[in-house]
This record gives C-alpha cells, sequence and structure tokens, in this order.
C-alpha cells in the first residue's frame, strides 16, 4: 500500500519515497506545449504548488521520475535554467515584502550559481538574474511563481500595505514582459484573480486557465481518483457520504475533492469533520459582512458574470467574489447569454455549509449555537413543528440585546432571514433560500427524506390575526412545486419591537 502524501508538495519526495501521487502529467504537457505565459487559481490548499514543483521537475529534465506517467514517453525533457518564486513569508509592510523578494531571488542566484550586482531592487536583480541565466546556459528561463498574491491577501485587513504590496508586485511581475525575449515559459499561481489592470498591467499576454476545462481537474481529487489510487483506503467506507462531505469544487472540468480534505479524513480514521475550514482563517469574510449588511440567504441564488468572477479589487473586495476565490462557493452551472457567459454559484458541500453557516450565525448573534443546532434535525425529521417552533423562539431569544443597539437591523426581514437560514444550514439541513417557483420566491425550503418544509418571513409591528407568511403561500400556490405526500406550508412572522417570533402558524398538505 503506498504511503500517503500528507502535507507534501515535493514532486521526487512523493516519486522516489513510495506515496500515492495523482498524475496531472497530460495537463502539464498541455501547459508546456501550448502556452508561454499561464494563470492557475485555486482556493488554498488545493495542490497548487505541489503541481508548480511537478513542472519544476519537468524542466530540471529529472525523467527518471516521470517513469509510468503519462509525460515521460512524450518530452524531451531538456534541462532549462528555473527561476522558482516562494511567496512564503511576512508581509505586513512593504519593506517586509521587498526584503522577502530580494531574499527569494538570492536562493535562485545561489541554485543558478548566478551572482546579481544589482543591489538597489529587487525588480533590478530579477531582471539582471533572467537575463544572465541566459547567457550562462544558453537556454531561455522558466519562472514559476507559487502563491503570487500572498503578499496581498495577508493583509486585507490594512488596506494601505495590501495596495502598496500590489503594486510593487505590479511592477516585479511587470520586468518577465521586459524580458520576453529570454523567457521559456511562465507559470503563476495563486488564490485571487486581480484584473489585468491592477496587478498585470505588463503582463498582457498572461492567459488565466483557472476556468478553462482542460484544466479544470489540474489540482484535487476527481471520484475515479477516490476509487482508483486510493481503494485500498476506502474499503468498508460509505462513499456516497464521503461525497457529500467533501466533493463538490467545480471549474469546468469533473468536479473534485480539496486533496487536504481527504488526506486527514483517512489519517484521522475515517471521522467527518471540517478539516480544510479549520486549516484556515476566513474571519476576513465577518469583516465584509459587517460593511456590507449582505442578505446571507442570496449567497446560495448568486449569478454572477466572467468580469466579476475574475475581478479581485483590494479598495472595494466583494462577498461573492471573494467566496468563490476562497472556495467557500463554487461554480453550479454556467449559462451561456446573448450577453456573455454567466455563473451560477453556490456551496460545494456539507463541510463547507455547516462550517460557513456556523460562522454567519457567529456573526449575526455572537453565538453560533453548535449544541442546540443538534436538535433540529431530529425535530423536522419527526415533523414535531411545536418543538421546532420552541427551538427557533429559544434561539432568537438568546441574541444580546446589544445586537440591536445604534442600528435598525431587527427590523428588516434578511436579518432574521438569516439567522434562520445559517441556523438551519449549519446543521446539515438541504435547504433552498429563494426557492424559484412559477408565481414569485419561497423564502425558504427544506428537503428533508419524503417531508417538505416551505417557509415564509414577514416582519410585523403587532401579531396579525392572518399570519401574512402563510397566506402568501396559499396564495401563490407555492407547494404545487412539490407532489410528494408530507408538505408542511410553514408561516412565520416576526416582531420588530421583540425581535422575536410572535406568530408561527402551519399546515400539512
Amino acid at each position: 500500500m503506498k504511503k500517503l502524501p500528507i502535507g507534501l508538495q515535493s514532486f521526487s519526495k512523493l516519486r522516489e519515497d513510495n506515496y500515492i501521487y495523482i498524475d496531472k502529467t497530460k495537463q502539464a504537457l498541455n501547459l508546456i506545449e501550448n502556452y508561454q505565459y499561464c494563470f492557475l487559481s485555486r482556493p488554498r490548499r488545493f495542490g497548487k504548488s505541489l503541481f508548480l514543483d511537478t513542472l519544476k521537475n519537468i524542466f530540471d529534465g529529472k525523467k527518471e521520475l516521470f517513469k509510468n506517467l503519462y509525460i515521460y514517453d512524450k518530452w524531451n525533457f531538456e534541462e532549462y535554467p528555473v527561476i522558482k518564486i516562494d511567496w512564503a513569508g511576512d508581509f505586513k509592510s512593504l519593506e517586509r515584502t521587498k526584503k522577502r523578494a530580494k531574499e527569494i531571488l538570492k536562493i535562485n542566484q545561489e541554485k543558478l550559481n548566478i551572482e546579481c550586482s544589482f543591489d538597489n531592487s529587487a525588480e533590478g536583480c530579477f531582471e539582471e538574474l533572467i537575463q544572465k541565466s541566459y547567457k550562462k546556459y544558453k537556454k531561455r528561463v522558466v519562472i514559476l511563481v507559487d502563491e503570487y498574491d500572498k503578499p496581498i491577501l495577508d493583509n486585507l485587513e490594512n488596506v494601505e500595505v495590501a495596495l502598496q504590496n500590489r503594486d510593487f508586485l505590479r511592477s516585479f511581475y511587470g520586468i518577465m514582459k521586459a524580458n520576453d525575449e529570454y523567457i521559456q515559459f511562465a507559470f503563476l499561481t495563486g488564490i485571487s484573480k486581480f484584473s489585468k489592470a491592477n496587478i498585470f498591467s505588463g503582463l498582457n499576454m498572461l492567459e488565466d486557465i483557472s476556468l478553462n476545462d482542460d484544466f479544470g481537474n489540474v489540482c484535487g481529487y476527481t471520484q475515479a481518483n477516490i476509487e482508483d489510487e486510493f481503494s485500498e483506503y476506502f474499503k468498508g467506507v460509505d462513499l456516497e457520504l464521503v461525497k457529500k462531505w467533501y466533493n463538490g469544487y467545480y471549474f469546468l472540468g469533473e468536479k473534485v475533492y480539496n486533496p487536504f480534505d481527504i488526506l486527514q479524513f483517512i489519517k484521522n480514521k475515517f471521522m467527518f469533520q471540517n478539516y480544510w475550514w479549520e486549516s484556515g482563517n476566513p474571519y476576513f469574510l465577518i469583516t465584509l459582512l459587517k460593511k456590507q449588511h449582505y442578505n446571507i440567504p442570496k449567497l446560495e441564488n448568486i449569478t454572477i458574470g466572467s468580469e466579476l468572477l475574475n475581478s479581485f479589487e483590494v479598495e472595494k473586495l466583494k462577498l461573492e467574489v471573494l467566496l468563490f476565490q476562497s472556495g467557500y462557493l463554487t461554480i453550479d452551472k454556467f449559462i451561456q447569454t446573448p450577453m456573455g457567459v454567466r455563473y451560477k454559484l453556490k456551496i460545494p458541500n456539507l463541510e463547507v455549509q455547516i462550517s460557513l453557516n456556523g460562522l454567519f450565525l457567529d456573526y449575526l448573534t455572537n453565538n453560533n449555537f453548535e449544541n442546540e443546532r443538534l436538535d433540529i434535525y431530529e425535530t423536522l425529521l419527526e415533523a414535531d413543528l411545536e418543538k421546532f417552533k420552541n427551538i427557533m423562539s429559544s434561539m432568537f431569544a438568546s441574541i444580546p440585546y446589544n445586537n440591536y443597539v445604534n442600528n435598525t437591523i431587527g427590523e428588516y426581514e434578511g436579518y432574521y432571514a438569516s439567522v434562520f437560514y445559517s441556523y438551519l444550514a449549519g446543521a446539515g439541513l438541504e435547504l433552498i433560500a429563494e426557492d424559484v417557483t412559477n408565481d414569485g420566491r419561497i423564502d425558504l425550503t427544506i428537503k428533508m427524506n419524503e417531508k417538505i418544509y416551505i417557509f415564509e418571513f414577514k416582519v410585523v409591528d403587532t401579531k396579525s390575526n392572518n399570519n401574512k407568511g402563510l397566506s402568501q403561500i396559499k396564495n401563490k400556490n407555492y407547494h404545487k412545486k412539490y407532489t410528494q405526500k408530507n408538505v408542511y406550508l410553514i408561516g412565520i412572522e416576526f416582531s420588530k419591537k421583540e425581535k422575536n417570533i410572535i406568530n408561527f402558524e402551519w399546515e400539512k398538505l
């Protein structure tokens, strides 16, 4: 049985020490034969660094490492001088970023046995390194950049430093265009996709392969990989449940798993936990939520154009773009329209659904109600709607009063819908927010086995004699969308004054 490549980003170590390696060399060959400057965006811990190191070994001419892989007999493995720029380090100021850039270039000078005399700037040293490498080895240079955007992303909460680092990187990467005649191939990876005007203004020939279906599976594990290369590890494991928890990322190839989740899942004896989520710090999302007051259920029904999907602006961050590029939303489907392609987004899997909505709930209520959420599933499974009402009323009653001080948030339906949605989604339920019918949108639908729950929310000054939410469901025949025998219609009225449920009525069809 081959070993698990946990925490490994070294292609040579994986190949030499009998670790599982998912062959991505077909995509690598396509890149190096058909592209010169290209860029790949993927969320964190998705295997970008390993793929970049695979490219490095190809250009280092290490053919023996590729035996039995796709590329082995299809490439000549000619050796090229390689400059590898790995943005690991501390970038909390422009000075530190420039210092780290010079350190990275110094490492490359030593590896290539070249000494640069230009000490005034990192840009000057980078240019000298490219030109001297070309002259010394009589070969064009290969440039590989890992986490090209880290000096910016590490400073999202300090916009001034983020912009300073962005401007430095723009001039640094611009060196490549000025030295195009000396460059064989350049490949950059990162999480965010800045517009070319912002950071790649000097690299207008850069081709973005992030949503090119030829490279949809260039990072990540497919279902076939789980059932083939990892088959010995998954004997007796419920693969459908694994898929529900961890699969679902879609970049126009096949749906893929984040490798970090799969490897940690096996290592931890097949315990379903939010491994990938806990490996990062998504709390910058909360800062953005506070600034922009999003209606959270709408995040499950976002359709945006490619121009928005491909833009990342430090000065005016958009939550949906950040959620997509960070991996908290993925593509559900793409739609061709007369005005271009549009993408419908969704949460990729159960891990992200539970974790992300726990974070949202903490933001909305100062409490993620993790223990209380465990009771919700059972009450809906048994259709005990009286108990369900009591749980939800208790949850709203426990929200600190100071959440409503100095703001009007308690007067808006979107706030209550967001809390309600995040509470239920965080319990792992199958939800449809703003469920479309032929006569409007249902505020929230829950699917549970053979049961369907249809919710409509209203915010009122006083309790009405005729529940407005339930009346709307019936008047607009929302229930006709579903043919199941057990369909429950539920109207909920929230009080602006009491900040809680004051009218909860339901009917079973």
